[in-house]
């Protein structure tokens, strides 16, 4: 599957839905650096991607960069309310918690 998409992408087919897939591939694989990479670069190609966010968030706690993690779950919160993600938001939420929590209070 990550031969796949990462072959699409060096064909120059690179936007927000692949960059998640290969994300969330890598995640599932335990590579959070590159599950990383590739979700930092779906929100940045579509900011308003709500579960890109949420992803995001897991695989920089997963890669222990709580800084990161902690920002993209606040950053993808808002999205996910402005756009009536409630859902979404509230998952965020609730792992916003558990990192502040397991790293000692407010990042």
């Amino acid at each position: 599957m990550i031969e796949n998409l990462e072959r699409m992408l060096a064909s120059g087919q690179d936007n927000p839905m692949l960059r998640f897939g290969l994300g969330k591939a890598y995640l599932n694989e335990k590579e959070f650096d590159s599950a990383a990479e590739h979700l930092q670069r779906a929100v940045e190609q579509d900011p308003e991607y709500s579960a890109a966010w949420k992803l995001l968030g897991r695989a920089q706690v997963q890669a222990k960069h709580t800084d990161e993690a902690a920002q993209a779950f606040r950053r993808g919160i808002e999205v996910a309310t402005q756009k009536g993600d409630v859902q979404a938001a509230r998952e965020m939420g609730v792992f916003l918690k558990r990192l502040e929590k397991s790293s000692g209070g407010e990042q």
